[in-house]
């Protein structure tokens, strides 16, 4: 099938070469434009523009897909379908309409819970025992559109955010190859999506990354795993604020956010609810460390107290 593939990041790029792999024609890669990135700001090419580079396939990087030029451009790449993971812009009634086929949008989350920009992160942060992907036939709301596909996929106790968009990834990738199978053969069977159950994934703002000690150790824990690997957990001791990367719920009582105790096996701060054991940090500027490493170069003493980051 003569595709439009519309992706930008790591998760989209997965899709890509599954699709690539499997003898679908790429006429032309839809992605973000080139932005900034890192410490030292960089422009870097976005993961789908780095892999149709390496094959040889046309990117595209408009700005916005509002513009009259930027349609008449997707028509000209004759598309069948268009294929969407998470790509970025609102596509428009008249880009969904162009291929035969519509557009096809890979997405993370077993719809309708979980519709929208961050749909990991918000399983993770409401302690979903699962997750999964869903195949869907896009129409101009947010992601309302008819079923084509789904399948659940288990959270583990261990996954953070990384592991678990790898994990979606490579699902999102095997089912819209079969997927498009099934469009091309005229056996796919829409199915609207269900009444109840709909919840969205907002997108993450800074501010609820600042960890509130009020919360029971299980809920902060799960923030810890949901911001990582960005843009991380934050926490402020002595006015510096501290990135928290690792740690597992405790027993333990005192005011939310004191220094319970210290030791090899972590630092122990009480929460709402419980305690948490904090294995690994990073200071402003400085390296993750294990607690121990962290320990010999900023000392904290049990009755000191955490404090939610500003900023």
């Amino acid at each position: 099938m003569r595709l439009v593939f519309a992706g930008t990041p790591q998760f989209a790029e997965v899709a890509l070469a599954a699709l690539f792999d499997a003898g679908q024609e790429i006429a032309l890669a839809l992605t973000q434009p080139d932005r900034p990135a890192g410490r030292g700001l960089h422009t870097i090419a976005s993961p789908v523009k780095q892999f149709a580079a390496a094959r040889g396939i046309e990117t595209f990087q408009p700005e916005t897909l509002k513009d009259p030029s930027v349609l008449a451009r997707l028509a000209s790449a004759r598309p069948e379908a268009l294929v969407v993971a998470a790509y970025g812009l609102i596509l428009p009634p008249a880009v969904l309409a162009l291929p035969r086929h519509g557009a096809i949008n890979i997405h993370a989350s077993l719809l309708p819970r979980w519709r929208g920009a961050a749909p990991v992160q918000r399983a993770l942060l409401a302690g979903d025992t699962q997750s999964g992907i869903t195949i869907m036939q896009m129409e101009q709301g947010l992601d309302t559109g008819p079923i084509l596909v789904q399948r659940a996929l288990p959270i583990g106790q261990d996954d953070d955010a990384a592991r678990l968009h790898a994990r979606l990834a490579s699902l999102g990738a095997e089912l819209i190859v079969a997927t498009l199978q099934e469009v091309a053969a005229g056996r796919a069977r829409p199915r609207a999506q269900p009444e109840q159950g709909v919840t969205y994934a907002r997108k993450i703002d800074k501010a609820e990354t600042a960890i509130d000690w009020l919360r029971s150790a299980a809920e902060i824990e799960r923030a810890v795993r949901a911001f990582r690997p960005s843009p991380g957990a934050r926490a402020s001791l002595r006015g510096e604020t501290i990135k928290i990367w690792r740690a597992e719920p405790s027993k333990g009582r005192g005011e939310p956010g004191t220094v319970l105790s210290t030791g090899s096996g972590g630092i122990l701060i009480a929460c709402g609810e419980g305690a948490l054991e904090v294995r690994e940090l990073q200071r402003s500027g400085g390296k993750r460390l294990e607690a121990s490493a962290f320990l010999r170069g900023f000392a904290v003493s049990p009755g000191e107290r955490f404090a939610r980051a500003v900023g």
